[in-house]
């Protein structure tokens, strides 16, 4: 069975093409066939006007034509398409979301906050790991972060907050804000044994690659320090030229840098893996259910 997802975020827009290859005894596996991501950026025009400027509707347009091209040619017959922080608060995100809708026939959902949380914690991500143990899902979008806590098995909590890279990078990020999360984070993890961290989200992923780490290996909390740091005193083209950083990736790196480290130092972790899994995968899974529950109703 091959499926798609969407995803368009406060950063970028990706489309997920993958194989599902179903398990007898045990769960089905997930084969990524293709990732295009597009740098839209469309957190800079929403966090900074309220809606996304007439030149980057057009842009988003393109992309979701040229990704309906790619569906046919993969031969995708079942797609989920969503978007989060960016076109949640764009005062035009349900124009464009119908316009989409007219010129594509794709049909794209804006989602919460919580169903966000909700799709990434689709990706069950806790089933490999030991039932005595506590796990914090940290996902840094460009618009928002989306946390999922685990212990002993069960899934505790699913929140997401409204600061993200491109709001960092805009300035509107409230202390008030910060504190907000770490009241949360403190209060609903309080009491719980060792926490460690599972980082999702394409700066984890690049400084994961940067850290030349073995694939299943964590990274720990003063590594992130130390490149925060590095980075924080450099220039954007530094970091560009150095690091071989595109510029979209560059900005954000270090706000998401930012992110990650209060999360975990709020939680008292110490380390953070990198699974290299995200919203689209989580939409996949999502797909892969309702696939089959319409089957079966069939």
């Amino acid at each position: 069975m091959r499926l798609a997802a969407i995803d368009i975020g406060s950063n970028a827009a990706r489309l997920l093409i993958s194989d599902v290859i179903p398990g007898t005894k045990t769960n089905p596996e997930f084969i990524k066939i293709a990732l295009i991501r597009v740098p839209l950026r469309l957190g800079f025009d929403v966090f900074d006007k309220g809606e996304i400027s007439s030149g980057k509707v057009e842009k988003i347009l393109k992309t979701i034509k040229s990704y309906k091209l790619l569906l046919d040619i993969y031969d995708v017959r079942h797609l989920k398409a969503c978007a989060t922080s960016a076109m949640r608060d764009a005062a035009n995100g349900d124009a464009i979301i119908k316009r989409i809708k007219d010129e594509t026939s794709i049909e794209i959902k804006i989602i919460s906050g919580q169903e966000e949380a909700s799709f990434i914690y689709e990706n069950h991500i806790a089933e490999n790991m030991t039932s005595d143990e506590s796990y914090l899902y940290i996902d840094v979008g460009g618009g928002s972060t989306e946390l999922t806590f685990f212990s002993d098995g069960k899934l505790i909590f699913k929140e997401s907050f409204n600061i993200g890279t491109i709001r960092l990078l805009k300035g509107q990020v409230t202390e008030a804000s910060w504190d907000e999360m770490k009241e949360f984070i403190k209060s609903k993890t309080k009491g719980y044994h060792h926490v460690t961290a599972i980082g999702s989200g394409g700066n984890i992923n690049k400084v994961f690659s940067l850290s030349k780490r073995k694939e299943g290996k964590p990274l720990s909390l003063d590594m992130l320090r130390d490149y925060y740091k590095e980075f924080s005193g450099m220039s954007l083209s530094q970091r560009m030229s150095m690091y071989k950083l595109r510029e979209d990736r560059a900005d954000v790196i270090v706000p998401a840098l930012l992110i990650y480290i209060n999360v975990m130092r709020w939680t008292d972790t110490e380390e953070i893996y990198v699974p290299k899994i995200g919203l689209a995968d989580g939409l996949i899974q999502t797909l892969y259910h309702e696939v089959l529950l319409k089957e079966v109703e069939i």
